[in-house]
């Protein structure tokens, strides 16, 4: 859909880091019945008949910039989505047609912010759905807390959304309109301290994390829990995106004999990273990225010295849960969009279509689902079911969060007669043990 220019952009909003403490905790995710049982869904077409009242949904990912990966499976979870709603909601005996209206973040907060005030003041969205990364969901989050539109996001650690906006740790609900779902700093923690033992090493961990949202939060909440489980951790200092040059990062790491490596970059700094890393010999045991290595695409294009790379899944083909509106498997979305696109499954597809879901059980639970501080009430207490598990808002780690799993495994080459390269395999589900585990980690230089 062609973006609509707006006069005076809005600033981009401050993402203050202020994550001294963290209230960490884990939702259950058991399976449950889909709260959308009782939605009815129409004859009519889409187009809006018999003068049916409409319901707007904005949708803002980053489809093109730095974080492009994660909108690689946008065109499609967004197919899924409005095919479900094509013939409208009946909720409280009324119709209601569902209009979603979908805009590139560009990988920019300040297009984000952009964008977001574009859905809210020209297109009068009931309620916004964001994703992936600060640099786009924070700004649109930010957005709709200012205009009191009800809003979603998910796949920013939660710390970096809920402190990287301004909360304080002492505060149990920061916002009134915006909500999110997504891991944190306490399942990181779990992947890693599940998933490293599976090789031996000398537990000294080289650490690359930026100065940015993600960046801040984990080094200042990771970093204490991994030295309090005997890693010695070795950070060099946040650098800045965009660095062109980590000579000095990897002498330091090679010098002090790391044999374990962690950051939270960037695809493209990764990727001139590990490059550099290959020319320069340093090779540790185990490789383990966060925010980049998420998709094929991101490992692929890194060749051989991608193969091996442990990354952390917060879905998979593989989770035993449901899309409540699409009624579909996490498996048949998975082989769905195989089918449809001729690319391989990526892990953002289970957060995208999630949000659709908690957006049609939000609709569905609110008093008046075109008054937006109703859809924001109803937000807070929804029970809802998805491709990630079971949504529970108001089980903490606060009143604006759901936190959700994140699952460590490796790249491997794809088994003989793959039509793919590589094959993502979890090696831990420590923090969701409904989802299998398929293999043990190797050593990245075996």
């Amino acid at each position: 859909m062609p973006e609509s220019p707006m006069s005076e952009p809005s600033p981009e909003p401050s993402r203050r880091q202020i994550l001294r403490t963290a209230g960490l905790g884990m939702s259950g995710l058991a399976l449950a019945s889909p709260l959308l049982a009782a939605c009815k869904v129409g004859s009519g077409g889409s187009g809006g008949s018999g003068g049916a009242a409409t319901l707007k949904i904005g949708f803002v990912s980053p489809r093109t910039g730095a974080a492009a990966g994660f909108g690689e499976p946008d065109a499609y979870v967004l197919g899924l989505a409005r095919k479900a709603f094509a013939d409208g909601l009946t909720i409280g005996g009324k119709k209601y047609q569902v209009k979603i209206i979908d805009k590139d973040g560009q990988s920019n907060p300040q297009r984000g912010s952009q964008v977001a005030n574009d859905l809210i003041n020209a297109e009068g969205v009931d309620l916004m759905l964001t994703t992936s990364t600060p640099e786009t969901v924070n700004p649109v989050s930010d957005a709709c807390e200012a205009a009191g539109v009800p809003c979603i996001s998910t796949v920013v650690p939660w710390e970096a959304w809920y402190f990287g906006r301004g909360a304080k740790p002492t505060q149990k609900q920061a916002y009134r309109y915006t909500f999110h779902f997504c891991f944190g700093v306490e399942q990181f923690h779990q992947a890693y301290t599940h998933l490293w033992p599976q090789v031996k090493t000398n537990k000294k961990t080289g650490v690359m994390w930026p100065n940015d949202s993600d960046g801040n939060a984990i080094r200042q909440a990771l970093g204490p829990l991994l030295e309090k489980d005997g890693y010695d951790i070795v950070d060099p200092g946040a650098y800045t995106d965009g660095t062109n040059d980590y000579s000095s990062q990897i002498a330091r790491f090679k010098s002090e004999h790391c044999e374990i490596f962690n950051t939270f970059p960037i695809p493209s700094d990764f990727a001139t990273f590990w490059r550099q890393a290959a020319q320069q010999g340093y090779r540790p045991k185990i490789v383990q990225v966060a925010k980049t290595g998420l998709f094929p695409s991101q490992v692929e294009a890194l060749g051989s010295i991608g193969v091996g790379i442990a990354g952390g899944a917060y879905w998979t083909p593989t989770f035993p849960y449901s899309s409540s509106l699409t009624k579909i498997s996490s498996k048949d979305l998975a082989d769905g969009y195989q089918k449809s696109s001729g690319k391989q499954w990526t892990q953002q597809l289970g957060p995208s279509l999630a949000l659709f879901d908690a957006a049609a059980a939000a609709f569905q639970a609110a008093t008046d689902p075109k008054d937006k501080k109703a859809v924001a009430k109803a937000i807070a207490g929804l029970d809802v079911q998805t491709p990630v598990g079971r949504l529970q808002w108001g089980k903490g780690p606060n009143a604006n969060v759901v936190a959700t799993p994140i699952l460590g495994g490796q790249w491997v080459q794809a088994a003989k007669g793959s039509p793919y390269k590589l094959d993502f395999v979890l090696c831990e589900n420590s923090s969701d043990p409904n989802v299998p585990v398929a293999a043990r980690l190797h050593p990245y230089t075996s």
